[in-house]
């Protein structure tokens, strides 16, 4: 049985962290009592939020890192070890994705996305794993709901997504084999408000978006805090995530239908496309921004029931024995009244 440590007792690794998820998980972690390890390619960004963060009283270093190099991981893993001795949770959170067909996206630049999405993952995962095995702790890794199911116009990105989950579930099996304790989860959330789309590299002729439904980005933060405490092989964020899953596994021939129907046109706007080069996948892009919609505008689901319901898995158990008792309860009444 792996035992976890309270996050307030936590020395926490952290890349990715100065937006979108990674940001608002640095800041709830913080606010907790953890003691953070800060990793992103934006120095000046880092060193923003070092700043804010020290200022309520965290202990906190920064290191400027591409987790695409893994000489820079390992630099974010030697900077832990001689400021706090080590670390107990190691979070692979930085992504970057590309929208268009594949045809008329360039293989440098799918490969760049792999590099930051994939590799990231596997550098962070093993560096961590060193330093954890004599320890223990947790590794967690920042996927999407696209593991499970294609995703078009996003093509680079979900097979960067599988490959995630491939990698992932592998080293946990590797991990557990050798009997280390270490807890490994994969997160996969559904759609999140976060400036993801705002830094992605476009070959559309629109303006791109997410397609509904969005979650809050909290809803993840949350989620990662969790699995940081409470060992979980791995957490949807989002029941359209869940949804997702389910139907790509259970019904592919139905799903593909529907994805060739409606997510072609769910991803784009009537906007014209923005210049090109305004992204980040190649250099770091604007950050110290949690969400990507401007607050008047969001549309984003701040809760989720089933999300709640899923770290408490006896509870998502009777709720289902529950409501399959009423449904049979409701059954039978009706079949005696058509009896009667």
């Amino acid at each position: 049985m792996k035992t976890l440590k309270k996050i307030g007792s936590q020395v926490i690794v952290l890349t990715g962290a100065t937006s979108g998820v990674g940001l608002i998980t640095a800041r709830r972690a913080a606010a907790l009592g953890a003691k953070l390890v800060l990793a992103a390619r934006g120095e000046d960004a880092l060193h923003k939020l070092a700043e804010e963060l020290r200022e309520r009283g965290t202990e906190v270093i920064t290191v400027p890192a591409d987790v695409g190099r893994h000489e820079d991981v390992a630099r974010v893993a030697q900077a832990a070890l001689e400021r706090f001795g080590g670390f107990d949770t190691w979070i692979n959170n930085a992504g970057v994705t590309i929208f268009g067909r594949y045809e008329d996206v360039p293989l440098e630049d799918q490969r760049r996305l792999f590099d930051t999405n994939y590799w990231g993952v596997v550098h962070g995962s093993l560096a961590a794993a060193v330093h954890l095995r004599q320890s223990g702790g947790a590794i967690i890794n920042m996927g999407s709901e696209a593991c499970d199911g294609p995703l078009p116009l996003q093509g680079a990105y979900a097979a960067s997504q599988h490959a995630i989950k491939g990698f992932t579930d592998s080293l946990r099996l590797e991990l557990e084999q050798e009997q280390a304790p270490i807890s490994v989860t994969l997160i996969k959330p559904a759609g999140l408000d976060t400036p993801m789309v705002t830094h992605a590299k476009n070959f559309l002729h629109v303006m791109p978006k997410l397609p509904p439904p969005l979650y809050d980005p909290s809803l993840a933060a949350d989620a990662i805090l969790f699995a940081a405490e409470n060992p979980r092989r791995d957490l949807f964020v989002g029941a359209s995530a869940k949804a997702f899953s389910a139907a790509a596994y259970h019904a592919p021939h139905a799903f593909d239908r529907l994805m060739r129907r409606f997510m072609g046109r769910a991803q784009q706007t009537r906007t014209p496309a923005g210049p090109r080069e305004d992204n980040a996948l190649h250099t770091a892009g604007n950050s110290m921004m949690e969400r990507g919609e401007p607050a008047g505008r969001r549309r984003a689901l701040r809760s989720c029931p089933y999300t709640t319901s899923s770290r408490h898995p006896m509870l998502t158990t009777a709720l289902v024995v529950g409501a399959s008792a009423a449904m049979a309860a409701m059954l039978q009444m009706r079949n005696r009244r058509d009896e009667g």
